[in-house]
């Protein structure tokens, strides 16, 4: 995945899932397309109270206040990130782990790892919120970082793995 824009939709997303089912984030996510301009970033990080206080009234989306400050500042550090890196697809992947996952067992598979902790404390040390360890090995597997499919798994084979 390398649009930027799909990469902090997802990130985005991720966070408003937090303490939530993943149905219910999918069953809107036209709806946050909609609300948050596509997610591109350039256009969210212009957003103003009124624009947060608009989507708090807004039952087709998660109206949660800290979510929704939340992906409206986090658009101001994508911009940022771009700046540093090139792209949010350069900064992502220098968190891919440097080996390919050896699970065996679905019990083997973690909430979170070395690498999605070291993407969580650098993202908050940038400013960002509701991005955690959890969260980000989440955004991880969506995005291609990982494949933690268990050895045998019909599908491990079949997962494209980002390259760097």
């Amino acid at each position: 995945m390398v649009d930027d824009n799909r990469l902090f939709e997802k990130i985005c997303l991720e966070g408003f899932q937090a303490g939530l089912s993943w149905l219910t984030i999918l069953r809107k996510r036209a709806a946050f397309r909609e609300a948050f301009a596509g997610f591109d970033f350039h256009a969210v990080c212009k957003f103003k109270t009124r624009d947060v206080e608009r989507l708090l009234k807004n039952a087709a989306i998660v109206r949660h206040r800290g979510k929704i400050e939340s992906t409206v500042s986090n658009s101001s550090r994508a911009i940022e990130l771009v700046g540093e890196f090139g792209s949010l697809h350069e900064y992502f992947g220098q968190f891919k782990p440097k080996k390919r996952s050896t699970i065996k067992a679905r019990s083997d598979i973690a909430a979170k790892t070395p690498e999605s902790t070291a993407m969580s404390k650098d993202l908050k040390k940038r400013g960002w919120s509701f991005v955690g360890p959890t969260t980000c090995y989440a955004f991880m597997q969506a995005m291609g970082l990982v494949n933690d499919h268990v050895h045998g798994c019909q599908f491990r084979k079949s997962i494209k793995l980002v390259k760097q």
